[in-house]
């Protein structure tokens, strides 16, 4: 019990945590440690790694630090926080239409984007899966209002790529759920990754497919959580995969403030 009741305070009121992010991320350059935002590029990158800051040999995402607390004490618990998954629309006709080695470009430029926006807005970048990027707003590292945070990183995005007025350079969805989920390290003895696990990532994911280009879905517990008024908001009730019951969402554009 000790050791959950550890796990969950480094997850949930770890100042230091916050604190250190902030800054690590005044520091140039990217790539940038998934955890704890330390930059492996030049200028400050190099001369980081004499501190054991540098990349992870095994898992290049996280500096060595990183790695090593999460290999050696595998901190996990269940606590509230926010994820995030944007999700490309339309990407099989789209890398038809423009070979796959355009696609790949046009899907680094996205990376990209996405990492600098989640990053800026306190978000640990999970991993990116296929035309999907993943985002985890864990309060340790976004604070209380972990759920608003999720939100304005999504319309930043979507503004970002031109998912507002006009044509976007790349058509996006996205979709943002907070609850209870299993957040830390997990896998093997050899391979360990920080990430959320359970149904609120879960319910995440499936909004992000079913946003339409230009559409950020949150449920009515992110609203709360991040006060968001959703009297005028376009309501709509989802029958998401795997789910026994429907799911009500409110929608949000680039526009909305």
């Amino acid at each position: 019990m000790h050791d959950l009741d550890d796990a969950r305070a480094q997850l949930t009121t770890n100042r230091r945590a916050r604190r250190l992010r902030r800054f690590w991320r005044t520091l140039p350059s990217a790539p940038r440690c998934k955890i704890c935002t330390s930059p492996f590029g030049p200028p400050v990158g190099p001369i980081l790694r004499f501190i054991g800051k540098g990349r992870w040999p095994g898992n290049p995402a996280y500096c060595s630090g990183c790695f090593r607390d999460l290999y050696t004490q595998r901190v996990g618990a269940e606590i509230e926080c926010t994820s995030f998954f944007a999700d490309v629309r339309g990407s099989t006709a789209l890398a038809e239409k423009i070979g796959p080695t355009a696609f790949r470009t046009l899907l680094d430029r996205f990376y990209a984007v996405a990492t600098h926006i989640l990053v800026d807005h306190e978000a640990v970048v999970d991993k990116y899966v296929g035309d999907e990027v993943v985002g985890i707003f864990v309060p340790a590292m976004a604070g209380a209002d972990h759920a608003r945070r999720a939100i304005d990183a999504g319309l930043a995005l979507l503004r970002e790529t031109g998912n507002g007025d006009g044509i976007p350079w790349i058509p996006i969805g996205i979709g943002v759920n907070t609850g209870i989920a299993f957040v830390g390290a997990v896998g093997t003895a050899e391979h360990v990754e920080f990430t959320a696990l359970g149904d609120a990532v879960n319910v995440s994911a499936r909004l992000a497919t079913e946003a339409g280009a230009g559409e950020l879905l949150l449920t009515a517990a992110t609203a709360s959580a991040a006060g968001v008024e959703v009297t005028g908001l376009e309501p709509r009730r989802l029958a998401l995969r795997g789910k026994s019951e429907a799911i009500d969402v409110v929608v949000l554009h680039s526009r909305t403030g």
